[in-house]
């Protein structure tokens, strides 16, 4: 695990979006795995800003979203496909044919499961995949459980994911109850993940994650299994570690 705590958010960011860079400059046609929520937005501000000063190109990548709404349309200013658009993807050069996010609408939702399952197969490995981390210890939306599903799949929110995304909503009750979900499996077979956590409400659950036991009940913590974890921190979520 290679943990990094830094003093502004602006270095975090730039940081995080070197990784990536650096990533598809030796290898173009690279898989990213992306996340959504309010933590990777200022790394894809800086991807943006790299690409538009001709430093990354993304024509040859691929991207695989962590996970979506269930029962969001497209255009839903909430849904993750939505926010893809505005934070990324109307910025950059990845065809729109390689920029896969599950779809939240699909009338089978366990068929949209295995086809994303299929074409994260396909896809063999993710090069690199962004994590944020939820309060309850979440990644992507794998809520704490007794036992974690490996592929792709339907979960129900908890109480609390929903409420630390009630901010997002007109009103509390329009946030989704499910979504669909990369599995922890997907995730841990990456090539390398990149853990970003922002934020003093981080600290207990980001420490606890990475230092204590591997449990179910905390899905991040089984993040401390992968050989090439890197944790990117802004100082109030490092600030237990110190």
């Amino acid at each position: 695990m290679n943990r990094l705590i830094f003093r502004s958010t602006q270095e975090l960011n730039e940081a995080g979006a070197g990784i990536i860079v650096g990533l598809l400059q030796t290898n173009p046609k690279a898989v990213l795995g992306l996340a959504t929520g309010s933590t990777p937005i200022g790394i894809y501000e800086e991807l943006v800003k790299s690409h538009r000063r001709g430093l990354v190109s993304f024509r040859s990548a691929t991207s695989f979203n962590l996970d979506e709404y269930v029962g969001l349309p497209p255009e839903h200013s909430q849904s993750y496909h939505y926010y893809m658009q505005q934070h990324l993807f109307s910025h950059i050069d990845l065809p729109a044919s390689r920029a896969n996010i599950p779809d939240g609408t699909a009338a089978d939702l366990a068929g949209e499961c295995e086809r994303y399952n299929k074409l994260l197969d396909d896809a063999k490995q993710i090069d690199l995949q962004v994590l944020g981390l939820g309060h309850n210890g979440h990644i992507g939306f794998n809520e704490p459980d007794q036992s974690l599903v490996s592929g792709t799949h339907v979960v129900t929110l908890e109480a609390a994911t929903r409420e630390a995304n009630a901010r997002f909503f007109d009103k509390p009750e329009d946030v989704p109850t499910h979504a669909l979900t990369m599995g922890v499996g997907t995730i841990l077979k990456a090539k390398t993940i990149l853990l970003v956590v922002r934020g003093a409400d981080k600290a207990d659950i980001v420490f606890r994650a990475l230092t204590g036991p591997i449990k179910t009940e905390i899905p991040a913590s089984l993040l401390q299994t992968h050989p090439n974890l890197v944790v990117l921190l802004d100082e109030q979520a490092g600030r237990l570690f110190s």
